[in-house]
């Protein structure tokens, strides 16, 4: 059985002012740093065999902080796995973009936004090709939230994953077959390693 856990990056300041990142490559601010050192602490409870990121730099940093803790590098930083791109829009909030395009700006062809489906198959083709590449280990992999919210919609449509993924939380997948419905998801979306400091700082 493959086992694949998804981590997303820690928050930065453009996720506190709601302001859409896609493609860009913004750092994490200081307390995403703080929570990507709980989340590596959280996985170090644990043996992996492989590390993989995006390589959009707010989830490399948070891979590069996992890998220290873990002492072991990145595999690979892959393209497939950055957040749904934003064309236009990003790097704006939303009154900003009603501002510049109306209301209505959703419907414009020519932002660039990146569809949900286009989403879905490169994050799905994405995972199957880790789950072919290392089958039976255990890897960790850093991602966006809408690309791996997406991507698990299309892998296991049973999936409850309306839910908006949290920054830093851990979603745990396996694949015990070669079969499309072999993927099975073990947990959604947890952030108890916030929780658990957050209270012992109480």
């Amino acid at each position: 059985m493959t086992r694949i856990v998804l981590v997303r990056h820690g928050v930065t300041s453009w996720n506190k002012e709601k302001r859409t990142q896609g493609h860009s490559h913004n750092p994490l601010d200081d307390e995403g740093i703080q929570q990507a050192h709980k989340v590596a602490e959280r996985l170090s409870e644990e043996k992996w065999d492989v590390i993989i990121a995006s390589d959009l730099l707010r989830a490399r940093q948070t891979a590069e902080i996992i890998s220290d803790k873990l002492g072991m590098p990145i595999e690979a930083l892959d393209e497939r796995l950055r957040e749904l791109g934003r064309g236009k829009a990003e790097g704006t909030t939303e009154d900003e973009r009603i501002a510049l395009w109306g209301a209505d700006w959703r419907q414009l062809d020519d932002i660039g936004f990146e569809t949900a489906e286009q989403a879905m198959e490169r994050g799905s083709e994405c995972l199957k090709e880790i789950a072919r590449t290392y089958s039976g280990k255990r890897v960790l992999v850093v991602s966006h939230g809408a690309i791996l919210k997406h991507t698990l919609k299309k892998m296991i449509p049973a999936l409850e994953a309306e839910a908006h993924l949290d920054n830093t939380s851990v979603t745990v997948l396996h694949r015990s077959g070669s079969e499309e419905n072999a993927w099975s998801c073990e947990l959604y979306n947890c952030t108890s390693h916030l929780q658990h400091s957050e209270n012992a700082a109480e």
